[in-house]
C-alpha cells in the first residue's frame, strides 16, 4: 500500500524527530499531542534542527520552509481520520498505549497501519487492543531520530507480510536502515544495551570503580562513543528502570534484575540530563 499522510502521536523528543524525518522525506504529517504547548515545543525543536541544517549548508531556507509546511499541528485525535499511517511515540506505558490504539482503531480508515515506537513493550499485546492486529507493527527509532540510521521493525504475532513490506520500504524512504526483529521483550537494541548499562550501575554500586573510571574504560577500551553511565543519564534513568523491569518481567530471569542504585536514583528524582542530575550533574 502507498503511505502519503502520517500522524505522529506524541510531540516529545522522539515524536518531533519522527515527524521531522517524515516531512523531510516528503510525507504530509500531523504532529499530535494532548496540549497545544506540547505541540508548539515539538515544532520549535524541529525548527531549531532544520535551522542548524541550513547553517551547515546541508539545506536551503526554501527547503526548510517546505519541510515545515508539510507539518500540521494537531490536538484533535480525529485528524487521524484522513491518514494512512499513525506512528505512536507516547509514554512507555502499556495501559496508555493500548487505550490510545483502541481509540485510533475506531478513528483511522480501515486501510491505515498503526505503528508503535515502543522501545521494549510487546507489539502483540498492543495489537490485541485493536480489531486490526494484522495492521499493527513496531517501528522503533533511535534517539536522536534525525541523526541515527537504525529503525528496528518488529512484527507482532498477527502482523501481515504486506504491512511489514510497506513499513520497510517507508523506512528506506526516510533514509534509515530497517532491521527486522521478532516480538521479544526489549527486541534487540534494549535487550543488549540495558543489561550493559545495568551492569555498569552495579559496578558503581559495588564500589568496583568510580563513575568516571567505568565510563572511561568503555569509551577507551571498547570504543563506545559515550560511557554507559553518561548514556543512562542521556536516555533517562526512569526509562532505563522501566525497560529493565519489562525485561525482568518478560523473561522471568534474575539476570535482568534492576540494580538497587538505579531504583534509588529514580525515587530521588535524579533522572539524568532532563532533571539536571543523575550519575552526573548538569547545568
Amino acid at each position: 500500500m502507498d503511505v502519503q499522510k502520517v500522524m505522529v502521536v506524541g510531540a516529545g523528543q522522539m515524536g518531533s524527530g519522527i515527524a521531522q524525518v517524515c516531512a523531510m522525506a516528503g510525507y504530509d504529517v500531523f504532529l499530535h499531542d494532548l496540549q497545544e504547548t506540547y505541540v508548539e515545543r515539538g515544532l520549535s525543536t524541529i525548527t531549531k534542527n532544520l535551522t542548524r541544517q541550513v547553517e551547515k549548508g546541508k539545506m536551503t531556507e526554501e527547503e526548510k520552509a517546505t519541510v515545515l509546511q508539510r507539518i500540521t499541528p494537531s490536538v484533535d485525535l480525529h485528524n487521524a481520520r484522513a491518514v494512512d499511517l499513525v506512528i505512536e511515540a507516547v509514554v512507555e506505558n502499556m495501559e496508555v498505549k493500548t487505550s490510545l490504539f483502541a481509540q485510533l482503531d475506531e478513528i483511522t480508515p480501515p486501510h491505515a497501519i498503526l505503528a508503535t515506537n515502543t522501545s521494549s513493550l510487546p507489539i502483540t499485546e498492543i495489537a490485541a487492543a485493536t480489531k486490526r492486529p494484522e495492521k499493527v507493527i513496531g517501528m522503533h527509532f533511535m534517539n536522536p531520530v534525525p541523526v541515527m540510521k537504525l529503525v528496528e521493525i518488529i512484527r507482532g504475532l498477527a502482523t501481515a507480510p504486506e504491512v511489514y513490506e510497506t513499513i520497510e520500504a517507508m523506512t528506506r524512504k526516510l533514509n534509515k536502515v530497517p532491521v527486522e526483529v521478532n516480538d521479544f521483550p526489549g527486541f534487540i537494541s534494549n535487550r543488549i544495551l540495558m543489561p550493559m548499562i545495568n551492569e555498569a550501575i552495579y559496578a558503581l554500586y559495588e564500589g568496583v570503580a568510580t563513575k568516571e573510571a567505568i565510563d572511561e574504560v568503555m569509551k577507551l577500551g571498547m570504543n563506545h562513543p559515550m560511557g554507559p553511565l553518561t548514556l543512562a543519564d542521556f536516555i533517562g534513568l526512569d526509562t532505563c528502570l522501566y525497560i529493565m523491569e519489562t525485561l525482568h518481567e518478560g523473561f522471568g530471569d534474575d539476570k535482568y534484575r534492576p540494580c538497587p542504585l538505579l531504583r534509588k536514583y529514580v525515587k530521588a528524582g535524579w533522572l539524568g540530563r532532563k532533571t539536571g542530575k543523575g550519575f552526573y550533574t548538569y547545568e
